[in-house]
C-alpha cells in the first residue's frame, strides 16, 4: 500500500512516542541518526537494541526487547531486514494495544509482516524513513543531504 503525502504527514503529525528496532551506537550508521532527528524534533523515542541493553542513548536506556519498553508506542520504526520483520511485529501488537503504525525503513519490505498489522487496524509504511519524509512534507530537506545528524569539520 502506497500512502499520500497527506496520509504520511498524518501519521507523522500524531505520533508522539516511537521505538526504534535495531538502533545504532554508531552515529554514522542511518538508525544512529535518523533517531536523533526524530529526538530533535521532540518525538519520545526509546530506543531497542539487545546487543546495547542498558547502555544510554539520547537520555533513553537501551531495551533489550519492545516488551522492555515501559509505556504504549504509537510507532515501531524498524532498522533490520525485512526476514526480521514479522517476530517484531508480533511482539509489537502484543505489547502495544494502541499500536498505530509500522514503519519499515528504506530497504525492508515485508508483506506478511504488514498484513498482521493491517489485520489490527494499524497504519503499516515500508520502505520509506519517517526523517526523510519528515523533512520533505514539513519543509526541511536540505541541499546538504540526509544525514543531518553528523557534521564534519573537513570537506
Amino acid at each position: 500500500m502506497d500512502h499520500s503525502d497527506a496520509d504520511l504527514k498524518a501519521i507523522l503529525t500524531r505520533t508522539r512516542k516511537i521505538a526504534v528496532v535495531g538502533v545504532s551506537m554508531n552515529p554514522v550508521r542511518p538508525s544512529f541518526y535518523v533517531a536523533r532527528y526524530l529526538k530533535l524534533k521532540g518525538f519520545a523515542v526509546l530506543p531497542v537494541n539487545p546487543g546495547h541493553a542498558g547502555e544510554s542513548l539520547f537520555g533513553e536506556r537501551v531495551r533489550a526487547s519492545l516488551t522492555d519498553c515501559p509505556e504504549d508506542i504509537d510507532m515501531v520504526d524498524i532498522f533490520r531486514r525485512s526476514v526480521h520483520v514479522p517476530p517484531i511485529v508480533e511482539e509489537a501488537l502484543a505489547v502495544f494495544p494502541a499500536l498505530k503504525t509500522v514503519w519499515m525503513q528504506i530497504g525492508v519490505v515485508n508483506e506478511e509482516a504488514a498484513a498482521m498489522a493491517r489485520a489490527r487496524g494499524v497504519d503499516v509504511v515500508m520502505n520509506r524513513c519517517p526523517k526523510i519524509e519528515y523533512q520533505r512534507l514539513f519543509g526541511e530537506l536540505r541541499m546538504g543531504g540526509f544525514n543531518t545528524g553528523v557534521i564534519s569539520s573537513k570537506l
